[in-house]
């Protein structure tokens, strides 16, 4: 019996333009091949659209991709046309002629993969159509929102285990997400599958990502600043608010940043053509809101900033996912403050949820902050919570910049005495000023200038105090009321630190650079020895291209293609062939345009 892989090894290259499968692809898709039912758990960049397209086009029969979001079913649609597979979707976007062609063609039995929403899927006229229609695999994407533990529960994934029974009886499954912890596993098996499946859980670690978290202290300047920094680059700005979405992208574009806003307030058509701007174009940036960015299959994007602190780890997780999923280097920033803190946490405490999902949200929260006020390794820390271990990265902020850590006890104590002789009445900034020794309007109202705490903290600036207050906050010394006014409080924890029966060590503001610092080295963007003013040329082309065909950029070449024909100029269509990213449709399609640029420009 012959390997099932030789087929899909063969397809691999001709179809997509890859000489070899991505870490963690390869045994799934032999799962695939051999009939296993699966569930995947692969980081964003990672290939999981693969591991059921490839087995798709490698057998007969149809495969049914159920997906949430209806911009990656068109963007992944465009992408599988341009490599010659025929695909297609059917939901509320389509014009009405592209749906009953893509009716014709399922009747007709001519299609290899079908895209639906778990809505359409529901539709009594949808099953009775696919129950007819040889489908032998259903992939769904976006598993995690079957669970009621995931960070994007949908009730409509409810129904796809009962649906996949009507379709085919014993229908093959195979189950994709980015993000799923232990619980949140077990409620997906529970739920898509009538057995167990072979269930692989790849590494989360994405080195090419470099993590930083930096508090807030003119969070504009800060932000143009990193975007100035990737100058002609594609990236993406989340802000917490819609408005700030609009004044940030004001701002990009006063200083010469070509920059578009996207909300779900936007007038639909504004929210579309932004979003064509982005794919097709190189180096737009798009401030926009979570709105923005689930299932925009967009592979370099060189950057991610949060302009406020994400909702949780893994929302923070899933967002800076969306940089460098062509698997060459990208950066990440996000900025926080007591206030997003604040935010975030009155957001889990007015919500219609059960205590159960509250508490769960709130350690999930907890994971986020203690990550952005991480003493070690931010790399280390992410990787923690998802259960693996790590070397120190080499690749992000703490590791490439320094940090020291020092005994916090007395400082905690100073501040977490300063609270409760005040009976725990005030806000940071009021409790600031008195251990600063600062005789304000407030301050002398109140009598507070004649506490023992008052001066106390005299030998630290405003923003030191600042920082021990979002570490202190982060430990759970002390909580904020999330009502009135933003009081503090001391916890219990903080009690026993107060009470001199535990210490605790805090992080000092980023320290000098140290040099030398051994790990992970993450790949840098791999231009190399690409000749740059031709790489510009053949992005220029690939822009024009994407342009008139209506299409994402990348759905042409990636940039990890145009970055390889800039680097070894091949001369011939046989010697193009051999870059990565050109499969046979592709350079049917696209060669000689591209390899007249190669030829024509000047060494």
């Amino acid at each position: 019996m012959s390997d099932p892989l030789s087929t899909a090894r063969s397809l691999l290259h001709s179809v997509f333009g890859f000489d070899a499968f991505r870490p963690g692809q390869e045994e799934i898709v032999r799962a695939v091949l051999t009939g296993e039912n699966v569930l995947a758990v692969m980081p964003t960049g990672s290939g999981k659209s693969l591991c059921y397209q490839l087995p798709a086009i490698a057998r007969s029969g149809l495969t049914l991709v159920i997906s949430p979001l209806i911009a990656l079913m068109r963007d992944q649609v465009r992408a599988l046309a341009a490599a010659g597979v025929a695909a297609g979707s059917l939901n509320s976007s389509n014009e009405p002629g592209e749906n009953a062609r893509v009716m014709d063609l399922l009747r007709r039995g001519s299609l290899r993969l079908l895209y639906l929403a778990p809505e359409r899927l529901a539709r009594p006229d949808t099953v009775e159509l696919l129950a007819e229609s040889n489908v032998t695999l259903m992939a769904i994407d976006e598993a995690h929102c079957v669970s009621q533990w995931g960070h994007d529960f949908r009730p409509e994934y409810l129904t796809l285990g009962s649906l996949a029974r009507q379709i085919g009886g014993r229908l093959q499954t195979i189950a994709l997400t980015a993000t799923a912890d232990a619980p949140t596993r077990g409620d997906i098996v529970d739920k898509l599958f009538a057995a167990a499946p072979r269930v692989f859980v790849r590494s989360f670690d994405r080195p090419n990502l470099r993590l930083a978290f930096k508090a807030k202290d003119r969070s504009s300047r800060q932000i143009l600043d990193f975007v100035r920094a990737h100058e002609g680059q594609s990236g993406i700005v989340y802000c917490a608010s819609r408005r700030k979405v609009e004044e940030l992208a004001e701002t990009l574009n006063k200083a010469s940043v070509k920059a578009l806003p996207y909300h779900a307030g936007l007038d639909k058509a504004v929210r579309d053509a932004n979003q064509d701007a982005f794919q097709q174009q190189d180096g737009v940036v798009m401030t926009a809101t979570v709105a923005f960015g689930m299932g925009i299959d967009k592979p370099d994007v060189r950057f991610v900033c949060h302009a406020d602190l994400p909702a949780n780890v893994e929302a923070y997780y899933q967002e800076i996912g969306r940089a460098g999923r062509d698997g060459l280097a990208a950066d990440t920033l996000t900025l926080y403050g007591l206030d997003d803190m604040r935010l975030r946490r009155l957001q889990i405490e007015q919500a219609e949820s059960s205590e159960e999902r509250k508490r769960i949200e709130r350690q999930r929260l907890n994971a986020l902050l203690a990550l952005a006020e991480a003493p070690r390794c931010r790399r280390q820390t992410l990787l923690t919570y998802f259960g693996e271990a790590s070397e120190p990265c080499g690749n992000c902020d703490l590791c490439q910049e320094g940090v020291e850590r020092f005994d916090g006890t007395i400082e905690a104590q100073k501040a977490m005495s300063a609270i409760v002789r005040t009976g725990e009445r005030f806000g940071m900034e009021h409790v600031i000023a008195i251990l600063l020794g600062e005789r304000t309007e407030n301050v002398l109202k109140f009598s507070h200038d004649k506490l023992p705490t008052f001066g106390v903290g005299a030998g630290r600036r405003a923003v030191e105090w600042r920082a021990i207050f979002r570490q202190l906050s982060a430990l759970g010394l002390i909580s904020q009321d999330l009502m009135e006014h933003g009081r503090w409080s001391v916890t219990e924890v903080g009690w026993r630190v107060l009470k001199g029966q535990e210490r605790i060590e805090l992080r000092k503001d980023v320290a000098r650079p140290k040099q030398g610092r051994q790990g992970r080295q993450a790949p840098q963007v791999e231009v190399g020895d690409a000749d740059e003013p031709l790489l510009a040329a053949l992005k220029s082309l690939r822009s024009k291209l994407a342009l008139s065909q209506k299409v994402p950029a990348y759905v042409v070449f990636s940039d990890r293609t145009l970055i390889e024909l800039a680097t070894h100029r091949p001369i011939t269509l046989s010697a193009m062939r051999e870059i990565h990213g050109v499969g046979d449709s592709k350079l049917e399609r696209y060669g000689v345009a591209f390899l007249d640029v190669v030829q024509n420009f000047p060494r």
